[in-house]
C-alpha cells in the first residue's frame, strides 16, 4: 500500500503517539540481553520519526518502508535534523540485500497492515535472515481487544484550523480484522479552501500465542511479551502487545 497525500499528514495526526516510550523500551532491551552493538533497521519506518530519534539515541539506522511518499518525508526529516539516515523503498515481506543488523524493529503496529498470515510468517523469516546471531527482532501489535472493541467504538473525529477528519472503523471478513475510512479536510493555504482527502487502511491481527508460534517456526527464540509499555503480561483490556525474540545463535 501506498500512503499518498497522507504522508505529509501523517505527522501532525499522530502528535499523541508515545515515541518516546518505544526508544526507551528498545534501549533499555538492549542492555537487558547484551546485544552487541547498535545497528537497527526500522522496519516499516513511515515519515521517520522513530528513525531520527533512535538515531539521536545512538543507534545506527537503517529505515525501510514501502511508501516512496513516507520514505521522501523521513529523507527531510533526517537532513533537518543533521542526520544522515540511509532510506530504502522495500516491501518487508521481500526484504533483500541490505546486510545483518543487531536489532530489527516493527513499530507502531505496523505489522498489522499485512493481510494474510502467509505474509506475516514471510516477513518473520526476512528479518531472520538479516539479524546477526544473536540479534534481537521487536514488534508491537493491536491486541484483539483494540481491533474487536475500541475501533468500533467510532466514528472518531478530530478537528482543528488546518486539518480535521473522520474516522470510521468497520469489521473485516477475517477474524480479528478492521476497515479504516478516514477523510480529511486539509487547509490549501494559497486560496484558503479545504481539500478533501480520502483514505482506506486493513489491518488485522492474531492471539498472542499465535505470533509466538510464527516466531518459533521461523526459528526465532521468543524472549517475551508485555502489553502497553507495562512490565507483566496483557490483561482483556490491554491495547498493544510488544513483542521480544531473538535469532538462535
Amino acid at each position: 500500500m501506498t500512503y499518498q497525500r497522507f504522508a505529509y499528514l501523517y505527522d501532525t495526526l499522530m502528535e499523541d503517539v508515545p515515541y518516546d516510550e518505544w526508544v526507551e523500551w528498545v534501549t533499555n532491551l538492549t542492555g537487558k540481553y547484551n546485544v552487541n552493538g547498535k545497528r537497527m533497521m526500522d522496519l516499516a519506518c513511515g515519515t521517520g520519526e522513530l528513525s531520527v530519534r533512535f538515531a539521536k539515541a545512538g543507534f545506527h539506522v537503517t529505515g525501510i518502508d514501502l511508501s516512496e511518499d513516507m520514505l521522501a518525508v523521513a529523507q527531510t526529516k533526517a537532513g533537518r535534523n543533521g542526520l544522515s539516515i540511509p532510506f530504502y523503498h522495500q516491501d518487508m515481506t521481500e526484504l533483500n540485500g541490505l546486510g545483518e543488523f543487531n536489532l530489527i524493529g516493527i513499530f507502531c503496529d505496523s505489522l498489522n497492515y499485512l493481510q494474510e498470515i502467509a505474509d506475516v510468517q514471510q516477513t518473520f523469516a526476512k528479518v531472520f535472515e538479516h539479524l546477526e546471531p544473536g540479534g534481537l527482532f521487536l514488534f508491537d501489535v493491536h491486541s484483539i481487544y483494540k481491533t474487536d472493541v475500541i475501533f468500533q467504538e467510532g466514528p472518531f473525529t478530530y478537528n482543528d484550523e488546518e486539518i480535521s477528519y473522520i474516522w470510521n472503523c468497520f469489521p473485516g471478513e477475517a477474524p480479528h480484522s478492521v476497515e479504516h475510512e478516514l477523510t480529511f479536510f486539509v487547509l490549501d493555504e494559497s486560496t484558503g479552501q479545504y481539500d478533501r482527502v480520502e483514505e482506506y487502511h486493513y489491518q488485522r491481527t492474531y492471539e498472542i500465542n499465535q505470533y509466538i508460534e510464527l516466531l518459533q517456526e521461523a526459528g526465532f527464540e521468543f524472549l517475551e511479551s508485555i502489553a502497553d509499555f507495562q512490565q507483566g503480561e496483557s490483561g482483556p483490556e490491554s491495547e498493544r502487545i510488544l513483542f521480544v525474540a531473538r535469532k538462535r545463535t
